[in-house]
């Protein structure tokens, strides 16, 4: 009798060709850990900032990018919803309504500055993200914030700029929008 190996379900679909992929080990080690802090309630190694800011090598044969980033989403989601109740149950509604007040008044004093000026721009031989499509962006996060036009949570989160020289820093760029993203969580 020989033996069968046995089959591996993989949790997402994986790239194929020349496209490249999250590397696997890397998603299911976080994934693991993930759901350790999670059915532990132990946020001390990983909570929502810590989902929303996961980056994993690209390699061939990986995880689908989309795959992995719709289940980080819910992810984040799960984590920022059971962090919500926990901060409501300590501080009381007042205190977390007033935290995601103050900083969603910091992410909106950034996003009304004049156009071209929101953000530290890169140096004259380095790429950053496009200036006209972040204040694009900045303007529709601007207007939610002050006047509840509807933005949705995956749209800040699967916003994407093309590059330039000299844009605007990437780093600061994506701070806010991971700001914002806490925002949103904070009050859904």
């Amino acid at each position: 009798m020989t033996d069968v190996p046995e089959t591996v379900v993989s949790p997402f679909p994986l790239t194929s060709g020349r496209t490249r992929g999250y590397r696997p080990d890397a998603v299911d080690d976080f994934l693991a850990r993930a759901r350790a802090a999670f059915e532990s309630a132990d946020t001390s190694e990983v909570d929502s900032t810590v989902v929303r800011t996961a980056a994993f090598p690209l390699v061939r044969r990986g995880y689908q990018v989309t795959a992995v980033d719709a289940a980080l989403s819910r992810i984040e989601d799960a984590f920022a919803a059971r962090e919500r109740e926990q901060a409501l149950s300590r501080k009381g509604a007042r205190a977390w309504v007033g935290q995601s007040r103050r900083l969603a008044q910091e992410i909106l004093d950034r996003l009304t500055r004049p156009k071209g000026r929101r953000f530290r721009r890169v140096g004259p031989l380095r790429f950053g993200y496009r200036i006209d499509e972040v204040d694009l962006v900045s303007d529709k996060i601007a207007r939610f914030l002050e006047d509840g036009e509807p933005v949705t949570v995956d749209q800040v989160r699967s916003v994407a700029f093309r590059m330039q020289r000299r844009g605007y820093s990437e780093a600061q760029v994506d701070a806010v929008l991971d700001a914002t993203v806490e925002v949103m969580l904070a009050v859904v």
